[in-house]
């Protein structure tokens, strides 16, 4: 690699937790009346939709023209009308919404690979932390159920005002960590935000582009740019630091 790494810094949702996953169940969990014909297929195909928001609607809620739970609501009509379902009205939104809120904690869940490495950094006296596209006590709720209450030092877009890819949420999670840019690992599962970003921020970019799980954003024939690394798994990061 070239380089010397002695702190890493790590993206939430599809890196350290299965997000898509806990989507899916919470989507079963509080799904109507007129959900029950959907079959194994029709519910992944659901949720990958949901999971991937190819319309854009959690972007327009980082840049602050819709609201956290207005995003989610635009997101699951998209999925219904897609599914052929009637669009839920406002008062049925809003239960629904609240339902889901409610039991989405439940399924959070640290992919299998995210403790080793943990344990590993640690061992090797790497600092480690996460920088994240949410606000900052949301996804602190969300690492504290998954079983990661060992990651202390976590950015959100409300630390500093900012969201990747701009570089000062990265710069922010580096200082945190009391490294320096060139010598600070980012590792996500979003090629153009986590990779790019972090390589444009000066931190050592690194795409996370599971083997066994790929992410609902990747993106067909998406192919990391040089000076980006690409890993199948957490455990190959240990290869880079």
């Amino acid at each position: 690699m070239g380089r010397s790494v002695d702190a890493v810094l790590f993206d939430i949702d599809e890196t350290l937790i299965d997000l898509q996953a806990a989507m899916g169940s919470t989507l079963q969990a509080v799904g109507a009346d007129d959900l029950t014909h959907f079959t194994a297929a029709d519910w992944e195909a659901y949720t990958s939709l949901f999971a991937a928001d190819p319309q854009g609607h959690y972007d327009a809620y980082l840049s602050g023209r819709l609201g956290f739970a207005d995003q989610r609501v635009l997101r699951l009509q998209h999925a219904r009308e897609r599914a052929g379902l009637a669009p839920l009205d406002s008062d049925a939104a809003r239960a629904w919404n609240e339902a889901y809120e409610a039991a989405l904690p439940r399924y959070f869940r640290a992919f299998d690979d995210v403790v080793p490495l943990l344990d590993a950094l640690e061992a090797r006296g790497i600092a480690y932390g996460a920088v994240s596209n949410n606000v900052h006590d949301y996804q602190r709720a969300k690492l504290d159920a998954a079983g990661l209450q060992r990651i202390k030092v976590l950015v959100g877009i409300d630390t500093v005002g900012a969201a990747k890819p701009e570089p000062a949420i990265f710069h922010e999670g580096v200082r945190l960590l009391g490294s320096e840019r060139e010598r600070t690992a980012y590792v996500g599962d979003n090629l153009t935000v986590d990779g790019v970003g972090a390589a444009d921020a000066g931190l050592l970019g690194v795409w996370l582009d599971r083997t066994d799980n790929p992410s609902p954003v990747r993106g067909d024939g998406a192919a990391a740019p040089s000076g980006v690394h690409t890993i199948g798994s957490l455990g190959e990061l240990l290869e880079l630091v």
